[in-house]
This record gives structure tokens, sequence and C-alpha cells, in this order.
């Protein structure tokens, strides 16, 4: 998914009002919670072995280890990298938390196992993109 079009999707999700004529938006908020957009393009003919892997064994884990699981969604376009695509968004309670998160995460045994057992046919994940984020002050969620 171009970058543009993944930062439509995410002041979609994260600015539910539009902004008064005339009126400069906000910065992001400082400190606190971030939220996580990640982009995933699956290796060829492996976007479904992605998915079973997130929902059968992924999820659970993030929960885990403490990130909070805001969504995940697939392009609709092809352009937009249909077919080919998986995008979700976590929260971690600030950036410091996400960093703990994720080096737990990495090491976590039924991880190891999980992908090892799911990649016997090569690895599921041809790219991972993540960007961190912090919700403005108008945003609803923050």
């Amino acid at each position: 998914m171009k970058r543009q079009a993944l930062l439509c999707l995410l002041t979609t999700l994260l600015a539910a009002r539009p902004l008064v004529a005339g009126q400069a938006p906000a910065p992001p908020a400082t400190g606190g919670r971030v939220f996580e957009l990640r982009t995933y393009t699956a290796s060829p003919g492996k976007l479904d072995a992605l998915n079973a892997r997130f929902r059968n064994h992924t999820l659970a884990l993030f929960r885990k280890h403490g990130m909070e699981i805001v969504g995940f969604w697939m392009p609709v376009d092809k352009e937009a990298g249909a077919g080919e695509k998986l995008v979700y968004i976590l929260a971690h309670q600030s950036r410091a938390a996400a960093t703990a998160s994720w080096q737990a995460f990495r090491v976590d045994p039924d991880w190891v196992k999980v992908k090892a057992d799911s990649e016997t046919d090569g690895v599921l994940a041809a790219k991972v993109e993540s960007v961190f984020l912090a919700g403005t002050d108008y945003s609803p969620l923050k």
C-alpha cells in the first residue's frame, strides 16, 4: 500500500471530526499512548497462511505481551495491494512499552515455534513496515 494511501486510512480512522475552516491542525500529543501502524506484504502465495498465523496464534501472543489490538484490514483496491497486503494497528501505553513488548514477543518460545512451523515452506512476509503515531489533541482515539 502506498504511503499516501496508508496515511489516508489512518487519518480516516483517527480523526473523526473535520477541521474548522482556517484553523490549523493541532500537533500530535506527546508522551503516553502510541499507535503502531504495521503493513505486511506477503510473500507470493502466502497471504492466506499469514492471515491464518495471525488468526490462530499471533493475536493471543500480542495480548500476552501487552499489545492492544485496534484492528486488522486488507486493501480492497489492487493498486493499494489487494491480495498481497495486510494492515493492522496496535496501541501501546508508550513507545518504551512498545519496545519492551516487541522484545519479549520476539523471544517468546511460543512465537519462535509458531514462526518456524509456519515458515517451513518459506517466509510468509516479504516486507514489514512499521510507523509509530500519536493522536492529535482533537482525535477521539488517543
